[in-house]
């Protein structure tokens, strides 16, 4: 997780939802969506799945909080990607 990122994911409850789908879109690839629904696919089955809605211009606290679990997942399959050569 970019610097950018952490400073925007600080406060889960003031997260403008335009910057959680830029953030997603980055590390996650273009949204299906479906109604309100972002949803991204994500390198690994189960979860944290990646659903995120707007609450008005804002995300919400508790999807912002799956995402920051997301990005931290993420981060350690790429360190261990490359600790192990890209295997």
């Amino acid at each position: 997780m970019g610097v950018g990122e952490k400073d925007v994911l600080s406060n889960p409850a003031n997260v403008r939802f335009s910057d959680l789908l830029a953030i997603c879109t980055k590390e996650f690839g273009n949204p299906r969506i479906r109604g309100s629904h972002h949803i991204f696919k994500t390198p690994w089955h189960g979860d944290p799945r990646i659903n995120i809605q707007k609450d008005g211009n804002m995300a919400k606290a508790y999807q912002v909080k799956i995402v920051q679990k997301a990005l931290e997942r993420l981060a350690l399959r790429k360190q261990e990607e490359a600790e192990n050569g890209g295997d």
